[in-house]
């Protein structure tokens, strides 16, 4: 077995752990496990084989279904967690009430997510986990780094221009790339690709994390723009949306090849100094 194998294995085998893990018991910090051990599956079996087989295309559709479920409840784990620790002396009563709202909202989410981790959906995921890495033969797997590097071009090419939806794909497919790097393990040239993306993906994470929670407040409260929660999160958010491009478009430079065309432009992250709060969206699982 090469050495990415072993770490494919050792992928593979936590999502299988964390799958059982969160049926019995899902915590925060296992839902949090469950949807980033999914993530790295993912990117394995999305990135890593030449074609999927057929029961790698079933796994791939089990673990999505099971990643959005797990993605609903820990955007609500992460939602509360802010909105205690956001300082808002005009609002504590209103403050009380979201956290209210948003805990039955998470006891809801966390019912479903435990339907779907039934004894024998978890039975038939672990089985396909088990199938998917034997199908996977040696002389199948590229080179972690390269694949990792050509993932990230792909994806700054297919958004050269910096901006919200931009920006969500840069949080979720930055996160692809970083997690086939990892496959690589300890060399340092993978060490520092993997802290390039993972510096990026907490920016943009904390970004993601801020939006949705505004975008949440929005639709629950009812005084619109008169609302000093929602004035505070406004320029929250506008902060952490600067902070987010100004993080891509630096990492853009340092991954890049230098050439003309490929080199991104700063001018986008200067412009964002006045930029208006995004609009409210659907949270991206």
């Amino acid at each position: 077995m090469s050495v990415y194998q072993e770490e494919i294995d050792r992928l593979f085998s936590k999502a299988e752990r964390q799958l059982i893990k969160s049926a019995s018991k899902p915590l925060p910090r296992n839902v949090h496990r469950l949807r980033t051990a999914i993530r790295r599956a993912e990117a394995v079996l999305m990135e890593v084989p030449p074609k999927l087989s057929r029961n790698q295309r079933k796994l791939v559709k089990l673990l999505a279904h099971l990643r959005r479920r797990a993605g609903k409840l820990r955007d609500i784990d992460v939602q509360i967690a802010a909105l205690r620790g956001l300082k808002v002396s005009d609002e504590p009563g209103r403050k009380t009430q979201m956290i209210a709202a948003l805990t039955n909202l998470r006891n809801t989410r966390e019912k479903k997510l435990v339907k779907v981790l039934d004894r024998r959906s978890v039975q038939e995921v672990s089985k396909r986990l088990k199938r998917a890495h034997r199908e996977m033969n040696s002389e199948d797997i590229p080179d972690p780094l390269a694949l990792a590097s050509q993932i990230f071009e792909r994806l700054a090419k297919a958004n050269q221009t910096l901006s919200e939806t931009s920006l969500h794909q840069y949080r979720i497919n930055g996160k692809r790339a970083r997690y086939v790097a990892e496959l690589a393990g300890d060399r340092p040239e993978a060490q520092k690709l993997v802290g390039q993306l993972k510096q990026m993906q907490d920016v943009l994470g904390e970004w993601h994390d801020w939006l949705t929670l505004r975008n949440t407040v929005a639709r629950l409260t009812d005084s619109g723009q008169n609302s000093a929660m929602l004035a505070a999160l406004n320029n929250i958010t506008r902060a952490k949306f600067r902070e987010a491009l100004q993080t891509v478009s630096t990492t853009k430079l340092a991954l890049l090849p230098r050439t003309p065309s490929a080199k991104p432009s700063m001018s986008t992250a200067l412009s964002a100094k006045s930029a208006p709060v995004p609009r409210a969206t659907a949270a991206v699982a």
